[in-house]
């Protein structure tokens, strides 16, 4: 890879806020309150590519999965739970340590780096599962970034992504209301430029050399004040899988 995918700005965003990873009321809580749901669509994905059973004691034992942007750990650790063998990335160097210091704590076993994408790529590793959650709308060249994850995953391996809808909705509720009603993250967490439409992330993943085949949204309710899978509604935050052809 010749570019760099990596925005600075966006880095010390998150280098800012990293010790706070791993505290469900702090800069974190939309993701601790997204997690669960998430984590539904990423493990019905892999068990129904991967013929596997999540009623096993460790389903995902076998699979190597690639969390690119894991801050804290948030998604890796789920992943170790279920058997997998779990490598974790991210180019915010403070959230290394702050990743390695919990998953001590819990008792697994994690491979933590301080890199990126392209880097990695550029090793020759490739893995079962890419993971690439909220991370696409920071990176300074998507396609570039894109094709970076398509390069390390396996042929007929499995790229999950989310991301945020670019549309007025999604800049009242993600930017108006998360950073300056709800005050859940700091101001300037997100640009709404760089959020992708659904129809624009199916183009770039595409043209990265991968074969989108779903596309679900992730719902909030201010009622029950939880999050479910949607079907329809892509409005704000949606998810996408895609595989590396064969």
């Amino acid at each position: 890879m010749t570019t760099n995918t990596v925005d600075p700005s966006e880095i010390a965003k998150f280098t800012a806020m990293a010790a706070e990873w791993w505290d469900p009321n702090g800069k974190f809580k939309p993701l601790h309150m997204l997690n669960p749901c998430r984590l539904d669509y990423i493990t019905r994905q892999i068990a129904a590519e991967y013929d596997r059973d999540l009623a096993a004691s460790m389903p995902f034992e076998g699979l190597r999965i690639l969390d690119i942007g894991c801050g804290g750990g948030l998604l890796c650790e789920p992943m170790a739970r279920l058997g997998a063998t779990v490598v974790g990335v991210d180019a915010a160097e403070r959230n290394i340590p702050v990743a390695q210091a919990h998953a001590a704590q819990s008792g697994l076993t994690i491979d933590y780096r301080f890199t990126t994408a392209e880097a990695l790529a550029a090793t020759g590793e490739s893995f079962d599962v890419v993971l690439n959650m909220e991370v696409v709308e920071h990176v300074a060249d998507p396609l570039g970034y894109l094709t970076a994850c398509q390069q390390l995953l396996k042929p007929g391996g499995l790229h999950i992504c989310s991301t945020l809808n670019r549309n007025a909705k999604s800049f009242a509720m993600a930017i108006v209301g998360a950073e300056h009603i709800m005050r859940w993250l700091p101001k300037g967490t997100h640009e709404w430029s760089k959020f992708i439409t659904p129809d624009e992330l199916f183009d770039l993943l595409g043209r990265a050399g991968l074969d989108p085949v779903d596309r679900k949204g992730f719902q909030f309710n201010p009622l029950t004040w939880g999050w479910k899978i949607s079907d329809r509604d892509l409005s704000v935050n949606y998810v996408t899988t895609a595989l590396k052809p064969t």
